[in-house]
């Protein structure tokens, strides 16, 4: 980076104020030379769920990916410190073992395999997440599955699949994109009642999703982003309480 008390900084050493869990501190990411994410900051502390929600094309999955260390887009000014480690210092692969679980839109269910060899390729580096035993119980509709090639489960299923399968490594920041996208309101509703689990579990999470309002029910906190700039920051109460504010960036 070239601001200069990143420079005077110790590589990977959290700066002074950080906060006890997860900050993004002016995050400018591009596509190219298109400027996607222009300035995002926000803190979280540990077991608080984040919305983060906008118009399509505010630059929402693009600060996802940004914080997941995805090659694109590419992160050219900022800093992401998870538990007072820097992961914008870190490529994918070392984020996702310091603790960072995306489950992306498209879910990348590895075809061929069941479902529970998907669950078990998930922790064959990372044996401390949740057992098999306890992602069944919180997952029952995979534990009836479990011998099922998982590319032949439904939508709804397979969404719980790629949940299931982030939890069952070690992660500390659960990333979530898109999770209701083209499913029936009643499958909403169990994925609802899962991610209520994982949150009495104490994950820290971030949610980008289009059905703001099921969002915002779950969370505690909320950004809105316009442009790829943080327009609110606040309570997830008050963006459901503000009826312009909604009907300005949200639509509802």
């Amino acid at each position: 980076m070239s601001d200069a008390s990143v420079a005077e900084r110790p590589a990977g050493q959290a700066p002074a104020g950080a906060p006890a869990f997860f900050s993004c501190r002016d995050l400018h990411a591009y596509y190219g030379e298109s400027y996607i994410v222009q300035g995002v900051s926000f803190e979280l502390n540990e077991g608080e769920i984040l919305a983060l929600l906008g118009r399509n094309g505010a630059g929402k999955t693009s600060t996802l990916r940004t914080i997941a260390r995805l090659a694109s887009p590419e992160l050219r000014h900022g800093e992401i410190w998870l538990a007072g480690e820097a992961l914008h210092e870190m490529p994918a692969w070392r984020a996702a073992r310091a603790g960072v679980g995306l489950v992306p839109e498209d879910r990348r269910i590895i075809g061929g395999l069941s479902v529970e060899e998907n669950l078990q390729l998930a922790r064959i580096e990372e044996p401390l997440g949740w057992s098999l035993e306890r992602l069944y119980d919180h997952f029952p509709r995979l534990a009836e599955r479990r011998r099922q090639e998982a590319v032949t489960l439904s939508g709804g299923e397979q969404q719980m699949l790629a949940i299931a399968r982030a939890l069952a490594r070690d992660i500390r920041l659960l990333l979530l994109d898109e999770p209701y996208e083209g499913l029936a309101p009643v499958i909403v509703e169990e994925i609802e009642r899962i991610l209520r689990e994982v949150r009495k579990a104490g994950f820290t999470t971030i949610i980008v999703e289009q059905n703001a309002v099921a969002a915002l029910n779950l969370s505690d906190r909320a950004i809105i982003l316009d442009m790829g700039e943080v327009v609110f920051d606040g309570t997830a109460r008050e963006v459901i309480a503000n009826e312009a504010l909604r009907h300005q960036y949200l639509a509802i």
